[in-house]
């Protein structure tokens, strides 16, 4: 029950291929005798066996022929009858091979698939490649190089592409997927499989679009968690919503929202397929995390300046040597060398100083990456300095890459550059943007690390009463809130707000602008206009009673005029914000197709759309996630000490988009917001007006529902479950605390692993292995919530320090964690406890809250695999109520079952 589900398809130990016969024109298609080419060409590892759906003795061999996949390139009307086949001679995945295929003649094929118990990938597919196992079962051409890159494409074309110019550059792959528009195995599912193949060591994908973005996210985090994951996106044309009643909704595409997407799922985007293979060599080399400093070390001013210009065109920074570091190296240097900036060996630069040079700036706690460029110069050898660099013992802590400039007098050097596998390019800008994409995979995968819970630790909100609020809103059959609604909304989640009031006739406007004290702000009130200043429904520093009255009758009078439609509710009335140079901030909330509500962060005013600022993040937000999406904002830069003002209280405007990202958990019915401007200064934030947009749609049906059952399916991204936390009694004193386990818990669950006894090592993984591999490591601790959990038995343990305080630290001490299958209705359970907590009913209650887990998921069985000679666990699970069962496939097993 360790095998993926999809071993079957791709590392099948059989196949029985629907190709049509070579003598009937009409049974076999191109895609057929392409197939019967490609295994002549190269010989499978496993068994092969051709059928023929339209030959008389075919049905009589069925009884005889048993197989784990079945691929099929057969004209249309002849592919159902090689299906039903298929399921009949036990296979559990099938390939169709075929192009032009309508959405209603791939659904019944789906459909029969479904049936049949087979995994189908494709039609309108190419088929899949797996070269470690000689296998060609597509038409993308002949079969590829076996190499540690894997290679998954949702279009044909792009896959013949890639594989032509992997071949002329010498690259290898593990796996090639090409998947079709109606393919029942999806991206999601191989992402999941190669996440667990040992052959593959990074993961490229070419991507059109995406289905369920839930699933997505849970596949990419889980891939890109255990191994690099570099995508490439086709359309990246903004959705150009016109009917955005929101400033935020008018300035985010979903192309925006697609890499917020991908920095929280820790993978990389590039932008060509070139670029694609470059990224996944230089992050399959596995370099230790790293900066954005990078530094360029040269023997030519001009291709130094060109790196140094890329560098902070993409946001990096440039390297530079410290100052002890620098007057260290320069006597051992060319007389012309400088080391200010660039590391410029000069014109003279040996491969003796490219060496010394590398080695000063590997070692330099200022740098974080290396650039060499070789530019050809008179004397100079090219392929003796590439030697130099090739020599440097391997792995390097930090990544270092290659330029060798030119053509014909670099080819040798090129040869030596990529024989010691040092990523090399022609020119300087795709190095550093090589370079780049190292960066922002390390800075990824910290925003993968965060698993933040719905609800943050601040004071909890009034979640009731803005449900309430929202549903009197859709009672109405409305769907923006007003001025009042929207900050009443924010109130509830203690955002600080201006004090407002509504006023219905003019003598009110002055009464109340003389009670809040002057200035004071006269702002239109109607659900109706979406923004104020279009039909001039906005007067700022209104100075005494007469003007609020005046200032009254003359708006209402020309808002009327301008939106003679328009619900007028009256004029709202607020002090004005007199902030001490602060700044003015916004945040928004948009709803993506298909990733949900997004959080986005920038600069504020009136001039918003203009100024363009965005930046984006997937909820829930924690503050180190808050703090991160600032930073990418352009309005950062004027937070801190700038021009004489004091810098902003940072915490409060972290406080903020926190206090957003609980609302956009817990209210699935928000589509689209606005807080804008929000004024911050070194004393705080503060909310001055703010605009809300609700509905009633499915999925924020689905939400509620979700949230009732714990499933915020809602959001993107699962957010951590902490609802299951409980405190039990230890026998003897003491408690313990059952959670969900966090990426954080990587170290204690190794510790837990390195301190079982053998015996109890064998039972849990059926392995003698002292510890966890990293990526077995990775993978039990960053889990998705959504289709799976983890939980942990932790107990607080005292020690003393040497100076003798007293410490206390947590311990795992047991693990009890199931994985939904791929029927999506049963689950597959684990449990593990350390030997010397065994006999005081861990184990029992984690499995009783593993069981409850899923139970609340809405699953209907939980089973697993107990060695038969288990005694104790098999008795545990006995006393559960679990059935317990010989498992056919290996007697030293028991299969034991639980209907929940």
């Amino acid at each position: 029950m360790d095998k993926h589900f999809l071993n079957p398809l791709f590392a099948p130990a059989s196949i029985v291929a629907f190709v049509g016969h070579a003598d009937d024109p009409g049974g076999q298609t191109p895609a057929g005798r392409t197939l019967r080419e490609a295994f002549r060409a190269d010989r499978f590892d496993g068994t092969l066996r051709f059928l023929d759906v339209r030959t008389k003795g075919t049905l009589e061999e069925l009884a005889q022929t048993h197989a784990d996949l079945a691929l099929i390139a057969l004209a249309p009307r002849d592919v159902a009858a090689a299906l039903e086949i298929a399921g009949r001679i036990g296979c559990t995945a099938a390939v169709v091979i075929s192009s032009g295929i309508s959405a209603e003649q791939a659904a019944q094929w789906r459909k029969i698939a479904k049936r049949e118990g087979v995994h189908l990938l494709g039609p309108n597919s190419l088929g899949f490649q797996r070269p470690p196992l000689h296998l060609n079962a597509s038409v993308a051409g002949p079969l590829a190089s076996t190499g540690p890159l894997a290679l998954v494409s949702q279009s044909g074309a792009l896959t013949a592409s890639m594989l032509d110019w992997a071949r002329q550059n010498g690259v290898g792959f593990s796996s090639v997927v090409s998947l079709g528009p109606h393919t029942s195995v999806d991206i999601p599912q191989v992402l999941d499989f190669l996440a667990n193949d040992r052959a593959t060591h990074s993961i490229i994908v070419y991507l059109e679009g995406i289905a369920d973005a839930r699933r997505f996210m849970s596949a990419l985090r889980s891939a890109s968690h255990a191994k690099p994951v570099v995508v490439l996106k086709a359309g990246r044309k903004p959705a150009g919503n016109e009917a955005a009643q929101t400033h935020s909704a008018a300035i985010v595409g979903s192309d925006d929202v697609f890499d917020a997407a991908l920095r929280r799922a820790g993978a990389v985007r590039v932008r060509s397929f070139v670029e694609l293979f470059s990224a996944a060599k230089c992050l399959a080399s596995r370099y230790r995390p790293v900066g954005k400093r990078l530094a360029v070390v040269t023997n030519g001013g001009g291709p130094g300046v060109l790196a140094a210009d890329w560098i902070n065109e993409i946001g990096l920074d440039l390297g530079k040597l410290s100052s002890p570091v620098q007057k260290l190296m320069l006597p051992s240097l060319p007389p012309l060398a400088s080391l200010t900036d660039l590391i410029d060996l000069s014109e003279d630069a040996q491969p003796a100083h490219y060496r010394a040079a590398i080695d000063a700036a590997s070692a330099d706690s200022q740098v974080d990456g290396v650039l060499a460029i070789f530019s050809p110069k008179a004397g100079a050898d090219a392929a003796a300095t590439a030697k130099a660099l090739a020599d440097i013992p391997r792995p390097m802590n930090k990544p270092l890459l290659a330029c060798w400039m030119g053509d014909s007098s670099v080819g040798k050097a090129r040869a030596v550059l990529a024989e010691a596998t040092i990523p090399s390019f022609r020119t300087p800008e795709a190095a550093v943007g090589a370079f780049g994409n190292i960066a922002a995979f390390y800075q990824n995968q910290q925003l993968l690390q965060q698993t933040p819970p719905p609800l943050s630790a601040l004071a909890k909100p009034d979640i009731e009463g803005a449900r309430l609020l929202i549903e009197s809103v859709l009672a109405e059959r409305r769907r923006v809130l007003t001025e009042m609604e929207s900050k009443s909304l924010l109130s509830s989640f203690h955002i600080p707000i201006t004090r407002t009031l509504l006023a219905r006739s003019a003598n009110e406007a002055m009464m109340i602008a003389t009670q809040l004290g002057f200035p004071v702000a006269l702002k239109i009130d109607s659900p109706d206009i979406p923004h104020k200043s279009d039909v001039e429904g906005v007067a700022l520093n209104v100075m005494n009673g007469t003007s609020a009255r005046d200032t009254y009758v003359e708006m209402m009078e020309r808002v009327a005029r301008l939106a003679p439609e328009a619900r007028i509710n009256g004029v709202t009335v607020q002090k004005m914000v007199r902030a001490r140079r602060g700044r003015e901030i916004y945040v928004g909330l948009v709803t993506d197709q298909p990733f949900g509500p997004v959080i986005v962060f920038g600069a504020g005013g009136t001039m918003i759309e203009l100024l363009n600022d965005r930046a984006m993040e997937l909820p829930p937000l924690n503050q180190f996630l808050a703090r991160r999406l600032i930073e990418r904002s352009r309005v950062a830069e004027t937070l801190g000490e700038w021009r004489g003002a004091s810098a902003v209280d940072m915490e409060a405007l972290e406080h903020v988009l926190l206090r957003v990202s609980e609302m956009v958990c817990e209210l699935p019915e928000l589509r689209e917001m606005d807080i804008n401007p929000i004024i911050v200064d070194e004393s705080g934030a503060i909310s001055v007006d703010a605009r809300i947009v609700v509905d009633s749609s499915t999925q924020a049906v689905a939400g509620q529902l979700g949230n009732a059952a714990n499933g915020y399916h809602h959001l993107a991204i699962m957010p951590y479950p902490a609802r299951y936390r409980r405190e039990w009694p230890l026998p003897g004193g003491g408690i313990y605390i059952v959670r969900p386990v966090h990426p954080n818990d990587a170290q204690m669950l190794q510790a837990l692993v390195q301190g079982l006894s053998p015996e109890s090592r064998w039972f849990r993984f059926v392995s003698r292995f002292h510890e966890l591999p990293p990526s077995m490591l990775s993978r039990f601790t960053l889990i998705d919530y959504d289709r799976e959990m983890a939980l942990v038995a932790v107990v607080m343990e005292r020690s003393v320090s040497p100076e003798g305080t007293v410490l206390e630290s947590e311990r795992i001490v047991g693990v009890s964690r199931y994985i939904t299958n791929p029927d999506q209705t049963s689950c597959e359970f684990s449990l593990v406890v350390a030997d010397e907590f065994s006999g005081k009913g861990i184990g029992s209650r984690l499995m009783e809250s593993i069981i409850d887990v899923a139970r609340d998921k809405g699953l209907s069985e939980i089973d697993g695999l107990v060695l038969a000679n288990n005694p104790d666990m098999l008795k545990l699970v006995r006393r559960l109520g679990f059935t317990v069962k010989s498992f056919p496939e290996d007697p030293d097993f028991k299969l034991v079952t639980y209907m929940l």
